[in-house]
């Protein structure tokens, strides 16, 4: 009987994309750090918009993240977002990322503005307002937002643009904040 060989070639394995994710804001250490270092990956290291990442507006800001799953165990942190009040009833969304191997699957970044607009929401917002790039100015208007005006953001075109809150569910205050889980279908 002939011995069979088999060759494993890297070149053949997809990496692995955990298709249970978890939408919350980041509470764990371990979060907070995935974040910032998600945010600085994209803003600074592959857009190359923003030479620091990190702002004053970090100080006030509620970090929301995706957390990627295997196994029912939180893996790490492929989506990011903020969210910070302006004044009263005026909050912003800033920073939105998702890490490049999980961004064919546009899910994530919905459940990342649904959490964020929502949560806003539920903490008293009457307005919320983003400065979104050029680029994405359509895939937020097919998320109900609607275009304000056209900014420049550090020598690059953005738009900045408004949720219509009443597409956007209410999380009631007296509730126990439910975190929003997202499952990844290719």
């Amino acid at each position: 009987m002939p011995i069979q060989t088999f060759a494993l070639i890297d070149d053949t394995f997809a990496d692995f994309l955990a298709d249970d994710l978890l939408v919350k804001p980041a509470l764990a250490t371990w979060e907070r750090q995935d974040y910032y270092a998600l945010r600085r990956a994209v803003f600074s290291d592959e857009q190359q918009l923003l030479a620091q990442d990190r702002d004053e507006k970090d100080f006030q800001a509620i970090p929301i993240v995706a957390v990627a799953h295997h196994c029912g165990m939180p893996e790490r942190v492929v989506g990011a977002v903020r969210i910070y009040e302006t004044e009263p009833g005026v909050w912003y969304g800033g920073r939105l990322c998702v890490e490049r191997a999980y961004r064919r699957h546009g899910m994530i970044g919905k459940a990342l503005i649904n959490e964020a607009v929502s949560r806003a929401i539920d903490l008293g917002c009457r307005t919320f307002l983003a400065t979104v790039q050029h680029a994405n100015e359509s895939y937020f208007q097919g998320l109900h937002w609607q275009t304000l005006q056209a900014v420049d953001v550090c020598g690059h075109a953005h738009c900045l643009m408004q949720a219509q809150l009443g597409c956007y569910p209410f999380m009631p205050r007296n509730v126990a904040l439910p975190t929003r889980k997202v499952v990844r279908h290719d």
